[in-house]
């Protein structure tokens, strides 16, 4: 993995990270949008701005560091979890990794059950790997999305790496109905949480470091 990064000029700059430009950047598309409401904001995005200040913990929180479509290494087969943006974050009780997930009329990718049918042994391992971080040891349902596993699950591993005090995982939603709030409500009743839009959770002590979740809705930007 490399760890040189060039930063972006423009929201347009964003377009050349993603995997695939041609499907992936349009007006509506949750790509294009992300990029539009995080260059265009100074400092954090109004909506997110105000998620980390309902929460006394994070009320301080400036942002250090953005890189969007973060790569995340993985074990087992397949690719990287390529994360829509990753924020390092601190204040003066230290640092604070957010992964943030943007979505607008996508889903959260395949449902585990589709995810795991005649899974290799790299996909068991991958898995048990991600179930360990998260600290969900059981059995998962069928319905629990693959990609809000490994989204998660990268906010911890990079925690780690950066040292951080906590991990974080936003949803930046660009739509008006909460298209698939419904998906993430059901991944965070895992950890018996009940999840409400605008509202930030903490989701897990039981991980490496402590572990929150919001979802957060947004205006789209792009023309």
């Amino acid at each position: 993995m490399h760890r040189i990064y060039r930063p972006t000029r423009s929201a347009e700059d964003w377009r050349d990270f993603l995997a695939s430009p041609e499907k992936q950047w349009k007006n509506g598309y949750s790509a294009k949008e992300l990029a539009y409401a995080w260059e265009s904001a100074e400092g954090w995005p109004p909506e997110v701005a105000t998620l980390l200040k309902s929460t006394a913990e994070f009320a301080d929180l400036k942002m250090n560091l953005a890189i969007p479509e973060h790569k995340v290494p993985l074990p087992g087969a397949g690719n990287p979890s390529q994360n829509d943006l990753f924020v390092l974050a601190a204040d003066g009780s230290g640092a604070v990794t957010i992964m943030v997930e943007g979505k607008a009329t996508e889903t959260f990718g395949q449902p585990l059950g589709k995810w795991r049918q005649n899974a290799s042994d790299g996909k068991r391992r991958r898995l048990a790997h991600l179930q360990q971080v998260l600290g969900l040891l059981s059995d998962l349902p069928d319905s629990t999305r693959y990609q809000l596993l490994h989204r998660t699950a990268s906010a911890l591993m990079e925690a780690q790496r950066f040292q951080a005090r906590a991990a974080m995982l936003v949803i930046h939603s660009f739509s008006s109905t909460h298209q698939w709030f419904n998906d993430f409500a059901a991944f965070l009743d895992l950890f018996g949480v009940n999840a409400k839009p605008g509202q930030l959770h903490r989701v897990s002590t039981e991980t490496t470091v402590p572990l929150y979740a919001g979802w957060v809705t947004g205006t789209p930007l792009s023309r």
